[in-house]
């Protein structure tokens, strides 16, 4: 059984016991989360689409942690005329396991 659920601007496509890291969300460690936009979802039987969400669905993940991803540098540079700019940014994340896949 997996589902795809959409958290943030992104989409997963995630199982039970999968770890996931997403965009930083303002829960704490160890909290239970809800996450209510789910897209598809295949029970290994029958796939539901959702138009744009499957009603009823829902899955269930814990809050493993909070982290932050690997450094990503931008530079900007111009030619002969003694422009550089350098700029570093590394993406706030949370990790997330997947607990349950629920469909009523």
């Amino acid at each position: 059984m997996y589902a795809i659920v959409q958290v943030g601007s992104k989409q997963y496509r995630i199982k039970k016991k999968d770890i996931f890291e997403t965009e930083r969300l303002a829960k704490k460690e160890g909290a239970q989360l809800q996450l209510k936009k789910v897209l598809l979802v295949n029970d290994g039987k029958k796939i539901t689409v959702g138009q744009p969400t499957v009603r009823n669905a829902s899955v269930t993940c814990e809050v493993l942690g909070h982290l932050r991803g690997k450094k990503i540098i931008a530079f900007k540079y111009r030619r002969r005329k003694g422009y550089k700019k350098k700029i570093g940014h590394r993406q706030e994340l949370t990790r997330l396991e997947v607990k349950e896949i629920s469909v009523k």
